[in-house]
């Protein structure tokens, strides 16, 4: 048990960690990047998501800003975009340059082509002009497979004036319908958090709510991986294994109901958090995941009612309240455990420590097995011993043959 738990609060301070430091203003990858044509840029950055950079250099004289972002599709054919938001700091509202392989009618081609898109919502749209003047807009393909695209934008003319610090955004694609459409972008943790604020001035890019939102979406994994993914589990090994030994009781039952009542209350705390992650996520479904959770703690709040409805030991409906108690119980720890894992997923969390969680279910598990194999030795050793006394004080009784 203590080394699920050790092992489960590794990964939970790695999941609160704040982010690694992205390199800036000429540091990084970023600096060893050349491009065609002699395009030469006076500060970069690598971007905290999808492995992108941006490269641009300002005059802030004019307004005139000559960018370049570089950024890998999500698949052979895919699209890239890099965009500035004038009036928040996600999609809606974004002056986005988007780069496929476009033909001159707009249609699906071979060659790599920019197009400019005013993001009005959560859907790409039409494209069409943006808030400022664009020109110079070219897009090619690496040959390490990544895309740049190239462009001059007149952020003095589109009001920016002396405004240096930008809300930027940037996606990756996987496919161009042949209607020159870019099809929808994943929903993973580093597409939904593709955003930063850009500091044109001091070359340093500090993330725009996403490390806010990637906080929220961690400290809701963490609550449901405690709660769900651990307490609930411990509470019923105590029940099931301790309460087998005379000397446990009635502490086994206490282990339980505590773990049980700290367990609920941490669930719906990540429950909780969850619905108000879905209210800030417009547009953003997960559809099993979300079901699983509700489930999940539909059926943990009707385990908790149901203690108020236990029958006495001796009572006639206790057996049918103990079936009743125990599949419902195991019921919420598979699909606890289940959801546990689409939710990293869904966070993207690293491998290692998906491995480190595998691990700590896998020391429950070896701890359930080892104690039922020792639980159940006992018990035989137990009714071998009662059918020795039973036997002995029954021939003690036999009448005397005449």
């Amino acid at each position: 048990m203590a080394v699920a738990v050790a092992v489960l609060a590794a990964c939970i301070l790695t999941l609160l960690a704040p982010p690694p430091a992205h390199a800036a203003g000429g540091g990084g990858r970023c600096a060893g990047e050349s491009f065609s044509a002699n395009r030469a840029y006076a500060a970069c950055n690598d971007l905290p998501r999808l492995g992108a950079s941006v490269h641009w250099t300002y005059d802030r004289a004019t307004g005139d800003l000559s960018v370049a972002f570089v950024a890998a599709p999500a698949a052979p054919g895919g699209w890239v975009a890099w965009a500035l938001n004038p009036s928040g700091d996600g999609m809606a509202g974004a002056q986005a340059l988007v780069a496929g392989t476009f033909s001159s009618d707009g249609s699906a081609g071979t060659a790599w082509a920019v197009r400019t898109y005013n993001v009005s919502g959560y859907a790409l749209g039409e494209p069409g002009p943006i808030a400022f003047p664009a020109s110079d807009l070219a897009a090619e393909l690496g040959a390490d497979g990544r895309v740049r695209i190239f462009g001059r934008l007149g952020l003095g003319a589109a009001g920016y004036g002396g405004g240096v610090v930008l809300n930027q955004v940037w996606q990756v694609g996987a496919a161009v319908s042949s209607g020159g459409v870019p099809a929808p972008h994943a929903m993973g943790a580093d597409n939904l958090a593709a955003k930063a604020k850009l500091d044109l001035l001091r070359a340093t890019t500090a993330a725009a709510g996403a490390d806010s939102a990637t906080k929220k979406r961690n400290i809701h994994g963490v609550l449901n991986a405690v709660s769900w993914g651990v307490l609930l589990p411990m509470g019923a090994i105590f029940a099931r294994y301790l309460k087998t030994f005379q000397a446990a009781d009635p502490a086994w039952f206490y282990l339980h109901v505590t773990c049980q009542l700290i367990g609920y209350a941490v669930g719906v705390s990540g429950w909780a958090t969850g619905i108000q992650l879905g209210k800030e996520s417009k547009g953003v479904t997960y559809t099993d995941h979300r079901n699983i959770g509700i489930a999940v703690f539909a059926l943990g709040t009707l385990q908790v009612l149901a203690l108020f409805l236990r029958p006495k030991k001796e009572h006639k409906y206790r057996v049918y309240w103990n079936m009743y108690h125990h599949s419902v119980g195991y019921t919420v720890i598979g699909l606890g455990i289940v959801n546990i894992f689409k939710g990293m997923n869904i966070l993207g969390v690293e491998q290692r420590w998906r491995t480190a969680y595998i691990a700590a279910v896998c020391v429950l598990l070896i701890a359930a097995a080892t104690l039922e194999a020792v639980t159940w030795a006992v018990v035989l050793r137990r009714r071998k011993a009662e059918s020795k006394t039973f036997n002995s004080a029954s021939n003690g009784h036999l009448p005397h043959s005449v």
